[in-house]
């Protein structure tokens, strides 16, 4: 080898080592990701691949449910948050246990949103969420039915088997079908008169499955539709609405199911698949599948899984002390490790204990960190609605919640609680048709929840639907919900009442201590509106009235008698030309009204910090009164985006 040679070869290794030296490390991929797609939210540790995996498995078990139950659109009217977890030590440490051991996957439903929890060190964990994902969608997307049919349906999809390609759906769950073959069975109307809340023993889940599996079989979910309409709206005995559902018996029915569960026990056929077992083509398949990827620090991911042990009971006292040493922490750190998911969550906390002072100071705390964190707006206007159910109805910062659950509900549309505390909302201030319109919204998302219901009568109440409230109470009066139940048959009583006078009668019970009207602090945000005072104070009841006096109206405050009605048009021009009077030219369906502020300042306000009289040509609802000094005196304005 030449001088020459061995010279070029030391120089181009002395140039590759300087080179290397000189290029930029390559940042390491983050340790936690957030896979999003077309309906859930991923967040793992377990790399982008196993994330959109875990998302496709998720929205191909949607699609399945959504095909079974013959639907074009699913509601789920809380959002969803998923974990997928490399690590079963952090699986562990996170899920609820049973037996000293947790199941490789969780469902954990909730008031505001449900979780899954996935423990990604075992194979295919996400089967163990089926059954309860399955319910928790039945719950969302079917009217009210009995246990079976809700067990039975889980139990069918729950046993389903998938892969980037295809679905199996209809092989039985393990164990079912061992109490259908060594146990005496119960007679169908037996098993249809089980009771929600009941112990739900293996023969009851075992012949739950199979009656499912035979009515999906048979094409047979209309009859069972007209089944529920004839026990639930018309009171028809079990045994005579299966006569006239199904066209058949009980006994006969009971016999067909029996016969089928024979066929099933079959050898398989030549295809491969057992008697009942199908495979069809998956409805997401991985090609037509995206999904989008964005980072997670270390710190929010920390928050997130705290944010869920909070909602185990065993693990709330352990999910809080480490919120609070995160904060602590933060606080001593020169660069901020803060985030506003430490402080919704001890927020959420606090609320469970009724301690809106302090969960209030943690979501002032969490605003000022991220004043666009949807969930921190919807705790806000969620303790003002819980401060005003033990206040009488009268929520503090009526015009600041009503905004918060607007940018709510512009983030996740399908939010049936903040479409129902919206509703009410609006009917403290004063407009009952647009809290009907309101609750309605939250009932079509969320047709089981009885709540929503008597909150939906108590607008018929006040916008003097009274045929329509008396027909939903006395719906409600049989509620299975014994609060529900008992609410419907106090408001049913006072319909006459409150017919006759206006007003409803005060009943003992409701006798409490004056409280302040906003005994929370908001935190900063523009212009503070002023809170809509109630429009009718209580009275005492008929029988405190001396004898002979019953006729005649109790005394009250003099109070505007003039039903508020809504509008939803445009704003055309405001003419503050008398101020603090201003008149407000309003547009809606070819008609055209001049409405009329005392104090445009004190009007009430959803969506801009403060009044401007430069408004002009811009979308609006409004509730007004009819009449007055002009077309009409308003009650509130809220401008759309």
């Amino acid at each position: 080898m030449t001088s020459i040679t061995c010279f070029l070869r030391r120089t181009a290794s002395a140039l590759l080592l300087c080179a290397l030296a000189a290029a930029p490390l390559r940042a390491a991929p983050p340790h936690w990701i957030r896979v999003s797609s077309t309906h859930f939210s991923v967040v793992t540790d377990a790399g982008e691949k196993k994330g959109q995996a875990t998302a496709l498995r998720l929205e191909q078990m949607r699609a399945v449910f959504a095909e079974l139950l013959l639907k074009t659109r699913l509601n789920v009217p809380v959002p969803i948050e998923s974990f997928a977890l490399a690590s079963a030590q952090e699986y562990a440490q996170t899920a609820p246990q049973q037996n000293g051991a947790a199941e490789p996957g969780t469902f954990l439903s909730g008031e505001d949103r449900d979780f899954i929890l996935l423990n990604l060190a075992v194979d295919d964990s996400w089967y163990a969420v089926a059954h309860d994902f399955a319910a928790a969608l039945l719950n969302y997307n079917y009217p009210p039915t009995q246990p079976w049919f809700d067990e039975g349906f889980a139990a069918y999809f729950a046993a389903i088997h998938l892969d980037d390609k295809q679905v199996r759906i209809g092989d039985p769950p393990p164990s079912t079908t061992d109490p259908l073959s060594s146990q005496s069975w119960m007679p169908i109307p037996e098993l249809f008169a089980v009771k929600a809340g009941n112990q739900q023993t293996p023969q009851f889940r075992a012949e739950s499955w199979l009656v499912m599996h035979y009515l999906l079989a048979n094409n047979k979910l209309s009859e069972t539709g007209n089944y529920f309409d004839l026990v639930q709206n018309r009171n028809t005995p079990i045994a005579q609405a299966i006569a006239q559902a199904y066209g058949m018996p009980a006994a006969q029915l009971d016999q067909a199911i029996k016969d089928y569960f024979h066929a099933l026990a079959a050898p398989p056929t030549p295809a491969g698949n057992p008697p009942g077992v199908q495979t069809i083509p998956t409805p997401v398949s991985a090609e037509n599948f995206a999904t989008t990827t964005t980072p997670v620090t270390e710190n929010e991911a920390a928050a997130l899984l705290a944010e869920v042990r909070l909602r185990i009971p065993d693990r709330r006292p352990q999910a809080v002390a480490e919120l609070q040493g995160m904060v602590k922490a933060a606080a001593a750190a020169q660069v901020s490790t803060d985030n506003s998911i430490i402080h919704r969550a001890l927020a959420w906390s606090e609320m469970q204990d009724k301690d809106y002072s302090n969960a209030m100071q943690e979501l002032s705390a969490a605003m000022d960190l991220d004043e666009k964190d949807a969930w921190v707006r919807y705790y806000l206007a969620l303790m003002k609605y819980r401060v005003g159910e033990t206040n009488g109805g009268t929520y503090p910062g009526l015009a600041n919640m009503m905004q918060d659950l607007r940018i709510v509900l512009d983030w996740y549309p399908e939010f049936a609680e903040a479409y129902n505390m919206l509703g009410m909302a609006r009917l403290q201030g004063g407009g009952a048709n647009s809290a009907m319109e309101a609750i309605r919204a939250a009932i079509q998302l969320a047709p089981r929840n009885q709540r929503y219901l008597l909150d939906l009568a108590q607008a018929y109440m006040a916008a003097k639907k009274w045929e329509a409230a008396s027909s939903l109470l006395v719906r409600l009066i049989g509620s299975s919900d014994p609060q529900v139940a008992a609410a419907a048959t106090r408001n049913f009583q006072d319909l006459p009442y409150l017919q006759k006078y206006g007003i409803p009668p005060q009943h003992p019970e409701d006798a409490r201590p004056a409280q302040a009207s906003n005994p929370l602090p908001e935190p900063p945000r523009g212009t503070a509106q002023k809170t809509a005072k109630p429009a009718v104070t209580p009275t005492p009841s008929p029988e405190d009235e001396s004898e002979g006096q019953t006729d005649q109206p109790p005394q009250q405050p003099a109070v505007d008698k003039r039903p508020p009605k809504f509008l939803k048009g445009r704003l055309i021009a405001v003419n503050c030309s008398q101020s603090p009077v201003a008149i407000i030219t309003f547009a809606a369906g070819g008609k055209t009204l001049h409405l009329r502020t005392e104090d445009y300042k004190s009007l009430l306000l959803i969506g801009p910090d403060q009044f401007s009289c430069d408004w002009k040509n811009l979308p609006a609802e409004i509730n007004y009164k009819e009449g007055g000094r002009s077309d009409g005196d308003i009650v509130s304005l809220e401008l759309q985006k």
